[in-house]
């Protein structure tokens, strides 16, 4: 339907319940509403609605009837527009335009537009310090992708997954924030809308300087406004990233490890997008809310259902050092049984776990030890292997040391593994 068809059909609705509600309130003296009665869709203050009729003039001030027609008649076009779809709700939040076809388009108001205008800010600075030399090293120095790829601790993290591995059909991403739901941008009028996008805007806003989510902050900033969870997170990311989303569907794992699609009113674990990018591939990326320590995933049985996927190449960056300890052994023994590269920061598995019988190492960048809250999570042997063997600088930064001059990463690649590209 056309941003006109729903304009028209606001109006009568307004129309409609003004008058049902003048006649049911017994407000006498007053005529009824006419059916042009112009009421603007999006209105963002109560200011004194006026009506006109023959040769009479009415004035009705900010009063609480007034407000109650206005709420109700935006709510009854929202519902009247429907859903729109999954990948223009997708460009709306990631300050990009949305279909000319879509509903949303109504709704690109200064205030949108002031949306749009700031992340993109932060969207072009963050491709330009970081994204671009990811690309370039990603595509000199990974040279036989895997089809699957595990990103475990990486959240709504979409951009590193794309960046490192953009030749992967599947994504796999998780992390300890729920799933969320879609947003329902039309539902939602006056600074609603305008706060829930302040909201998003902040929730990415580190990510965006640093390249990484803070966890406390996380689970703060991921409930505030009416957008929530990881679900708004990636349609940003995936939006910015030139994808264009197909289908979205909230799904669990059954005992098997199945992702089985949710039904009635079951809390959904984890969310399914389908998605194409430039080449019209289809690709999907799958992200599961799980704690990856040693109970809870056995419980999640995620782990059963990233196995069914075959082996994959994995990204670690800004873990927390979790790998480090015995409680997510489970966790780092499937990534070294089923990773056939795995590119990390220090944050991810100890070096001391990769058996050179089995892994050929490379280190990259410099190797200047954790940030003072991780220090002792200090390794000798891995700064012995960059003084040793360091096979090159980078130009971007990834983890805790995001400063690209004291980045380090490390590639271990299974002896062995099959390496017939993916491309």
């Amino acid at each position: 339907m056309s941003a006109l068809c729903h304009q028209r059909t606001w109006r009568a609705t307004a129309a409609s319940r003004f008058r049902q509600t003048l006649d049911v309130r017994h407000l006498r003296g007053l005529p009824a509403a006419p059916d042009n009665l112009r009421l603007e869709p999006g209105v963002r203050a109560f200011k004194a609605i006026e009506l006109r009729f023959s040769d009479q003039k009415y004035r009705v001030g900010v009063i609480a009837i007034a407000i109650l027609i206005i709420i109700e008649s935006v709510t009854a076009a929202a519902r009247a527009a429907g859903s729109a779809h999954p990948n223009d709700i997708a460009r709306y939040l990631a300050g990009l335009r949305p279909a000319a076809s879509s509903s949303l388009s109504a709704v690109t108001d200064s205030g949108w537009r002031q949306h749009a205008r700031q992340i993109d800010a932060g969207w072009v600075a963050f491709e330009r310090r970081q994204l671009r030399h990811v690309r370039s090293w990603s595509a000199a120095k990974l040279r036989a992708p895997r089809a699957t790829m595990f990103y475990m601790f990486g959240g709504p993290d979409f951009v590193h997954a794309n960046a490192f591995f953009p030749h992967a059909t599947t994504y796999v991403l998780s992390g300890l924030e729920p799933v969320g739901q879609s947003p329902q941008i039309l539902a939602l009028q006056g600074s609603a809308l305008d706060d829930s996008l302040a909201s998003l805007r902040q929730s990415v806003s580190h990510f965006l300087e640093y390249g990484y989510f803070i966890t406390s902050q996380m689970g703060k900033q991921f409930k505030a406004g009416k957008f929530t969870g990881t679900l708004p997170v990636l349609y940003v990311f995936l939006a910015r990233s030139g994808k264009t989303i197909r289908q979205v569907e909230y799904v669990t794992l059954d005992g098997n490890g199945m992702a089985v699609p949710v039904r009635g009113k079951r809390k959904p674990t984890g969310v399914k997008i389908s998605f194409v990018g430039r080449d019209s591939r289809p690709r999907a990326l799958y992200y599961f809310s799980t704690n990856l320590e040693n109970a809870g995933v056995a419980k999640s049985r995620f782990l059963k259902f990233c196995a069914q996927l075959g082996q994959g190449d994995s990204l670690i960056k800004s873990a927390s050092y979790l790998l480090h300890f015995g409680g997510f052994s489970k966790v780092r023994d499937f990534l070294l049984k089923h990773s056939a590269v795995i590119v990390q920061d220090d944050s991810g598995i100890p070096l001391k776990y990769f058996s050179r019988q089995n892994w050929n190492l490379s280190v990259y960048g410099q190797y200047v030890g954790p940030i003072p809250i991780f220090k002792q999570h200090y390794q000798p042997d891995l700064a012995e292997l960059f003084r040793s063997g360091n096979d090159g600088r980078v130009k971007f930064g990834i983890g805790y040391r995001w400063y690209y001059q004291h980045t380090n990463i490390l590639v271990a690649e299974r002896r062995g593994a099959h390496r017939r590209s993916r491309r």
